[in-house]
């Protein structure tokens, strides 16, 4: 069994035969925060809160039993083309809640938390070129936004933020590396289009300056300050912070 959820929501069996979608937004949901807290428990009122918000309907606990009920027969189908487990063997139901059981190498999000604790090893190790490429192996499992095609709910919008952070900071952490092992050209795109998307970000636009300088485009690189800048000032009433500064003005001297 594989289950997706960097990119949108998905069961697979091993075979590639059977792939298990959930269409309902309600039962979508509760398998969605059931995989991003695989093999712990889920109390029933936090997936009552995710599937209704803070007022929920006096049926709810029974409904969420028929929306697990949903979730299991969908297992149930991608299952039997594996044949080794039963749904009630994934999907179990624990004191006060529910949890899935999930095997090494069966989530993508797993597989990508292990590449980026393996990652940021190598670079404290101070081996940036493994670094960045164990980071980059793990930015390749995304497919797209978490739960690209789930409709969050109060507890999955907390969640799927914090994925994203969490993934805008191993992005940040691998293009470091590869500047510092000289493979700016390389980074200079994604910067851009970072920077673009971040436009407040001032440590993004650092990054983005100093491989624009450090690859020979050093008018752009001040172009870069300004636009960071102008937007600082005109959005937030601020000038860029003082490590900002100082690098504008190194570069200027061409230091």
């Amino acid at each position: 069994m594989r289950y997706h959820v960097l990119g949108p929501l998905q069961a697979r069996s091993d075979s590639g035969d059977a792939v298990g979608r959930l269409t309902a937004a309600k039962p979508q949901k509760l398998f969605a925060l059931l995989l991003l807290h695989a093999n712990l428990v889920v109390p029933a009122d936090t997936l009552i809160e995710e599937l209704w918000g803070y007022e929920p309907p006096a049926t709810a606990a029974a409904t969420l039993q028929t929306y697990v009920m949903q979730v299991r027969r969908m297992l149930t189908t991608v299952l039997s083309c594996d044949g080794d487990r039963s749904a009630r063997d994934v999907l179990l139901t624990a004191c006060g809640g529910y949890s899935l059981n999930v095997a090494p190498g069966e989530l993508d999000l797993h597989d990508y938390e292990r590449l980026v604790a393996d990652g940021r090893q190598a670079l404290h190790g101070g081996d940036d070129v493994a670094g960045a490429k164990l980071m980059g192996d793990a930015l390749a499992l995304w497919h797209g936004n978490a739960l690209a095609d789930v409709r969050l709910g109060p507890v999955l919008r907390v969640e799927v933020g914090r994925l994203e952070e969490v993934r805008l900071a191993v992005r940040r952490e691998r293009i470091a590396a590869d500047l510092r092992a000289g493979g700016g050209n390389d980074a200079l795109g994604e910067l851009g289009w970072l920077a673009a998307r971040h436009p407040r970000d001032e440590d993004l636009h650092a990054q983005y300056m100093l491989a624009l300088y450090t690859t020979g485009r050093r008018a752009d690189a001040l172009e870069a300050f300004l636009r960071l800048r102008n937007t600082l000032r005109d959005d937030l009433g601020l000038e860029p912070s003082p490590q900002v500064q100082r690098l504008q003005r190194t570069i200027l001297v061409g230091d």
